[in-house]
């Protein structure tokens, strides 16, 4: 179970995310989808100066204290880049040669000529002449004008 680091009393307001800061003080941040409008960024809570172990989890309980948890798998901090890994080389073992025999490739076979079919052409479609009466009548407007 959790162990009560620090009591701070925080009581939660809707919409912001509480959590511990770098400096080990308690701080909050707006959220994303919570709570509607409000003013934006972060702000401190409370001074508390928690100086964090390695191999816990540090939080806020549901009293709005400062509660540490071991972590499950926890490494600790590495101070040290890593270093490659090298792999060993497999060795290599002397395979049999098999003889494998040679398959006989088959002759293609010969295709038959294509009859061509004989299409039809298809004639063209004349486009509809033009009602010569009613450019006449538009001709007969503009001389009356």
């Amino acid at each position: 179970m959790a162990t009560v680091v620090e009591k701070t009393g925080i009581r939660r307001a809707k919409g912001w995310l509480y959590y511990l800061d770098k400096r080990g003080d308690v701080s909050r941040a707006r959220m994303a989808r919570g709570g509607g409008k409000g003013p934006k960024g972060r702000e401190k809570v409370v001074k508390c100066g928690i100086e964090r172990e390695d191999g816990f989890l540090y939080f806020i309980d549901k009293n709005g204290n400062v509660a540490k948890v071991k972590m499950k798998r926890s490494t600790g901090r590495r101070k040290t880049a890593r270093k490659p890994v090298r792999r060993k080389a497999a060795k290599k073992t002397a395979r049999k040669k098999t003889a494998r025999k040679k398959t006989a490739r088959k002759k293609p076979a010969r295709r038959k000529a294509a009859k061509k079919k004989t299409t039809r052409k298809k004639t063209a479609r004349k486009k509809p002449a033009r009602r010569k009466t009613a450019r006449k009548k538009t001709v007969r407007r503009r001389a009356r004008r």
